[in-house]
């Protein structure tokens, strides 16, 4: 899932390099990363890097150009919560080429921009060959036009190349699938101060995914029985949605739940643990990711950080 920008490229470019250059922007700072996939090998972490935002991030964008190479790159951007609804839909019976048309209309109600200028794009969701009757379903992503314009003119402005609009539950199912066991599938849980947002995942696909506003900071700061009330209502969430992913998907096993890194939060995945019939673990990219060349990485804080950068970044 993505939006296509290819209409954005001149005739003529320089020679890529491999891989994704994934661009995030955080509240205060832009995040960078690039990740090479080797065949048979660990996808290798080639670049990271932070740089502070301004009033304007077009000409931070097109400082840093030369330097980075950025045009030398494939360049993803990931949108931010809030800026486009990510909803679970069931798929029109029409034609294949009329679907996105069809969807649209149908998601009208459930946006609060006109859909006329909305801009939208899909993956269905895989179905059980073992059940008959069940509609197919898709996972439908729609944003403003206006606000894709104006993320496309920053980096027109920058002279910086910008091929792919994805959003963070893609990049987030990009890590997922590195962890998945044959044919079963995965939860995952991350904390960022977006929220809290947990995606299940199967065979390296989406098949759903569930939004809730706790922000990091907010656990960071909360203590005592407050601590433990946010604790509760985090797996309170997370477990009506297994509950509910389970009776909609019986045909598929979960591993396990894994939980982006907590450094600054002790005692969630402990809790997590024992709340849990499924194995609870704290993902640590060393164990899918090559990142010899970026040694920071090893520190969960950073990994905490650019995790979802680092999913946009293995964009495939």
């Amino acid at each position: 899932m993505g939006f296509k920008l290819s209409s954005l490229f001149p005739a003529m470019r320089p020679k890529l390099n491999d891989g994704w250059m994934s661009v995030v922007f955080a509240a205060d700072r832009f995040d960078f990363a690039h990740i090479r996939r080797l065949k048979g090998q660990k996808p290798e972490v080639l670049l990271l890097k932070s740089v502070q935002r301004s009033d304007d991030d077009a000409n931070v964008l097109s400082a840093l150009r030369k330097p980075m190479g950025l045009d030398h790159y494939r360049c993803s951007n990931l949108l931010r919560m809030g800026e486009y609804k990510l909803l679970q839909v069931e798929l029109p019976a029409v034609p294949a080429a009329e679907i996105k048309e069809a969807l649209r209309w149908s998601v009208k109600d459930l946006i609060d921009f006109p859909v006329e200028s909305a801009t939208l794009d899909m993956v269905e969701i895989p179905r059980d060959s073992g059940a008959a009757g069940k509609s197919n379903q898709a996972l439908a992503v729609v944003a403003d036009n206006a606000l894709l314009a104006s993320r496309m003119e920053m980096f027109d402005d920058a002279n910086v190349p910008l091929e792919a609009i994805d959003i963070p539950e893609m990049a987030l199912r990009n890590i997922s699938a590195l962890y998945e066991e044959a044919d079963c599938g995965l939860a995952t849980l991350c904390f960022d101060n977006s929220g809290v947002t947990l995606i299940f995942t199967f065979h390296g696909e989406l098949y759903s995914s569930r939004h809730t506003d706790i922000p990091l900071g907010q656990l960071e700061k909360a203590e005592g029985g407050r601590r433990e009330q946010l604790f509760e209502r985090i797996a309170l969430e997370a477990q009506r949605s297994l509950d509910n992913f389970d009776r909609l998907n019986s045909h598929i096993r979960m591993s396990r739940l894994m939980v982006s890194p907590l450094p600054t939060v002790p005692g969630l995945v402990v809790y997590l643990g024992a709340y849990f019939s499924l194995p609870v673990v704290e993902i640590d990219l060393a164990d899918v990711l090559d990142f010899r060349a970026i040694p920071e990485l090893s520190n969960p804080v950073n990994q905490a950080q650019y995790l979802k950068t680092l999913g946009a970044a293995l964009r495939d």
